[in-house]
């Protein structure tokens, strides 16, 4: 009932700004809706790492439950992308809408429009947020990073390529207890799992810890291709989950950037 009288009272708001286009509340209003869903919803966010502040920022990050919304959702400013079955869900599509979802259909003759929709996002200065798995996992591992959604970063404004940092986020703790493999699953949010028992589960369980570890930026100049920027950006992004779920997330591996030589930075066409 909370939750649904905090949307009833923020939406309004919101559509009045983007009718306006009053770009200060329609950047940070969001950002406060999620943060105070994660407190109704009892989940705590621990964060790691500096977000990037480069205007605009691609954010990839992996995938776990429609939690992930909320919790990213209310500690970055920007535009999600999504698949495009989730404009067709009942309620949730109004609020992923209203705050401007990307939505991304796989069919190839599609495939085209999504990109170009976040090539213009981008070039506009907003922030984009990206899950390149492609669909949500267990929690327990990262899945592979698809490096045709990595195509934006390809993107260049004022002859500079676009910042990308990769964001990695775990559900690492159920009431101050360290969850496990087997309980790690119950807030992941995959495969055919119905989404209203689930949620309906998930809210009942109790205080849940987040751990969102944000990564040093990258792009594509100084990783050479779209392909190494995926597998580098995966990488990270996998390591932060291992770290997180074994609950030293203090702990990362250092990857080491591809040294600068000239051939392989230059942007491919």
């Amino acid at each position: 009932m909370s939750y649904l009288l905090l949307t009833i009272v923020a939406l309004p708001f919101h559509l009045v700004a983007l009718a306006l286009r009053i770009r200060p509340v329609v950047r940070w209003l969001p950002v406060l809706y999620h943060r105070m869903v994660c407190v109704l919803l009892g989940i705590k966010v621990k964060v790691n790492g500096q977000r990037s502040t480069v205007m605009p920022t691609l954010f990839v990050c992996n995938h776990v439950s429609y939690l992930d919304i909320e919790v990213l959702g209310g500690r970055i400013p920007g535009c999600f992308v999504a698949k495009a079955e989730v404009a067709t869900w009942p309620f949730f599509s109004t609020l992923a809408k209203a705050q401007r979802t990307i939505f991304v259909d796989r069919r190839s003759s599609k495939t085209s429009n999504s990109r170009d929709e976040m090539l213009k996002r981008l070039d506009t200065g907003d922030n984009l947020m990206l899950f390149p798995e492609g669909t949500s996992s267990d929690g327990t591992r990262v899945l592979p990073f698809r490096s045709a959604l990595f195509a934006v970063a390809q993107l260049r404004r004022d002859d500079k390529p676009i910042v990308v940092q990769p964001v990695a986020i775990s559900y690492t703790r159920l009431d101050g207890i360290p969850l496990g493999r087997y309980w790690r699953p119950l807030f992941a949010w995959f495969g055919d799992l119905d989404l209203v028992p689930h949620l309906w589960q998930m809210v009942c369980l109790g205080e849940t810890e987040a751990v969102v570890t944000f990564f040093p930026p990258v792009d594509i100049d100084r990783l050479g291709d779209r392909k190494k920027l995926a597998e580098y950006c995966f990488q990270q992004v996998s390591a932060g989950v291992q770290a997180a779920n074994s609950g030293r997330p203090d702990l990362l591996p250092s990857l080491d950037l591809p040294s600068l030589d000239p051939a392989a930075a230059a942007p491919r066409p």
